[in-house]
């Protein structure tokens, strides 16, 4: 049981979280006083000028922004941006200098592997540690190395991004205000369910003018986290993928197949932030040999989706969505998760034979240990093999580069 107490003049903030062997919360109860701060002037960067696209079309969701595409050499690099965790404890100088030192590893990140895309892979901010009126602010600081250095990117949602202090969907709409370089957009109405709403894709084409993308990067929303329902009484929001994203992934693919074809020379990367269930039953059997990174969190409750009150949800609530996810999209390398911050393998699921990843913890916020450290994920593609298989690494924040393997049919054996 952790027990957090803040008080600072204007707000009290007093809440009792269940963790999980993780450490992240599974639920929380008691007292809750949202956050309150006057809201500072913060005028939003200019809208870069963007390729525009000739149709407007369900399969061209970008109109109004560049194309992403493999470099001239035939590569395409994207790196992971994992569980910054921006905002905590703004009434003192410790958070602010947790968010200092994370975004000098973003900028050192982005320098060292120059990545072509960025994906940020949810807790982009401590939601239940910041201030109602100005939380969605941090979303311009966690982006502002890329929009500087005009890197392409795109978020999924975590945990502690759902919050009486912040949802998701503002989240989203602040990130599309404010950067230019963010290819994030809000599900169709109706698909998520209530604090899902970051379901979406982003093409990636051999070469800018092709009709066609050979890449897709598929991003999901887990919800969970809190919200305040109308007794001003904290509540869980559900902990996983919700069913009707299933729907909407079939159909999807369905339309993609009729336009551009079968599948079999398209590859797929797909990012959550709560690891799905399965992984659980993966942990115990893993060969760290053959499949290696950091494995500090013991998997449980709150650790993977459908695991936090199982009583009221019913348990394997995750299924629908993983059954359409293995069933629907082909040559899928990854399927790629964050919220354990101690974890860093991939591993084959037996049954369906995907593969499943975790990320390596980015920021400095949130929980850590000695000797975990800090750094990312990177995933390098090359057209020649883009089908077959995708490397992939984990840059540590000094430049190290470690358990760089290769993720393909012989993966594990």
């Amino acid at each position: 049981m952790k027990v957090i107490v803040s008080t600072l003049g204007l707000f009290t903030l007093s809440y009792y979280a269940l963790v999980g062997s993780a450490g992240e919360p599974n639920y929380v109860s008691g007292p809750y006083t949202v956050l309150t701060q006057a809201t500072a002037n913060h005028p939003a960067p200019a809208i870069l000028s963007d390729r525009q696209a000739a149709s407007t079309d369900a399969l061209n969701p970008y109109p109004n922004k560049r194309r992403i595409h493999f470099k001239d050499d035939g590569t395409f690099r994207l790196t992971v941006f994992s569980d910054l965790h921006f905002g905590e404890n703004p009434w003192d100088d410790w958070g602010p200098e947790q968010d200092r030192k994370s975004l000098i590893v973003m900028n050192n990140m982005l320098d060292l592997e120059q990545p072509d895309f960025v994906a940020i892979n949810g807790d982009l901010i401590t939601g239940e540690n910041t201030f109602k009126e100005n939380s969605t602010l941090l979303i311009d600081q966690l982006t502002s190395p890329l929009t500087q250095k005009n890197v392409p990117f795109g978020s999924a949602y975590g945990n502690h991004d759902n919050n009486p202090n912040i949802t998701h969907l503002q989240e989203i709409e602040r990130e599309q205000l404010v950067a230019p370089t963010s290819y994030t957009r809000r599900a169709p109405e109706g698909v998520g369910g209530s604090g899902g709403e970051g379901n979406y894709w982003v093409p990636v084409y051999a070469k800018e003018t092709d009709s066609t993308p050979s890449l897709i990067l598929w991003f999901f929303d887990s919800r969970s986290g809190w919200a305040l329902d109308s007794n001003n009484k904290i509540i869980n929001i559900p902990d996983w993928v919700d069913d009707s994203v299933a729907i909407w992934l079939a159909n999807e693919i369905a339309l993609m197949n009729e336009a551009w074809g079968p599948p079999d020379n398209r590859a797929a990367l797909a990012f959550v932030h709560v690891p799905f269930h399965v992984m659980e039953s993966l942990q115990p059997n893993r060969d760290p040999v053959k499949e290696p990174g950091m494995d500090e969190d013991k998997l449980g409750v709150g650790s993977t989706q459908s695991t936090v009150d199982t009583s009221a949800w019913g348990s394997d609530r995750d299924k629908p969505f993983w059954t359409a996810l293995t069933s629907n999209v082909k040559n899928l390398h990854a399927f790629v998760s964050g919220h354990d911050h101690g974890n860093e393998w991939c591993s084959r699921d037996p049954t369906t034979k995907q593969i499943l990843c975790f990320n390596k913890h980015t920021g400095y916020g949130a929980y850590s240990k000695d000797g975990w450290g800090h750094g990312v994920r990177t995933f390098d593609f090359s057209l020649t093999t883009l089908t077959t298989g995708v490397q992939t690494w984990i840059t540590m924040e000094n430049g190290t580069r470690i358990n760089e393997v290769t993720l393909n049919s012989s993966y594990g054996a």
